[in-house]
């Protein structure tokens, strides 16, 4: 006798399984510029790349995804898992305090301090100065690459929808 083997991811369970797992739950995505996730990454020493040129090639030549910069339709799933609310990174002041109101909880006393502007403003310089080093194939590749989340999320003033 072999016991059946567990089912370990969502995507292994069929379409009323699923809906019966996450019925009961809120389901939060917290969703983030791909482009922001990569320098993010590069500057944690994700790579051993001296560059973030380099950097992104290996990234772009790479077989196997690294969770790190995994598209995150890939990750989250957004077609299995229907989420009630998607949190985007830069407004997560707001949002949280929309979601902590919406769970009855008072939303002033449990937000850590966000500052969303200098966050949002640090990023939008980074992102110009590494955007510069890639070069026209590259910001193609990477384009490609994330098509998906950019179709997906509102990523409207990522340098990879440009």
């Amino acid at each position: 006798y072999r016991r059946p083997q567990a089912k370990e991811t969502l995507s292994e369970f069929n379409q009323t399984e699923r809906k019966a797992i996450l019925g009961s739950y809120t389901k939060v995505l917290f969703v983030r510029d791909p482009f922001h996730r990569l320098i993010a990454t590069f500057l944690q020493g994700m790579g051993i790349s001296p560059s973030f040129s380099s950097f992104v090639q290996e990234v772009l030549d790479s077989r196997k995804e690294h969770e790190a910069w995994k598209p995150l339709v890939s990750l989250c799933q957004p077609c299995l898992v229907h989420y009630d609310y998607v949190v985007m990174f830069g407004f997560l002041r707001q949002e949280l305090g929309h979601l902590l109101r919406r769970a009855g909880l008072p939303a002033g006393s449990l937000l850590p301090e966000l500052t969303d502007s200098q966050v949002q403003w640090t990023y939008r310089w980074l992102s110009e100065q590494m955007f510069s080093e890639l070069s026209a194939q590259q910001k193609q590749r990477l384009s490609h690459f994330y098509r998906w989340d950019l179709a997906a999320f509102p990523f409207s003033t990522s340098f990879l929808s440009d």
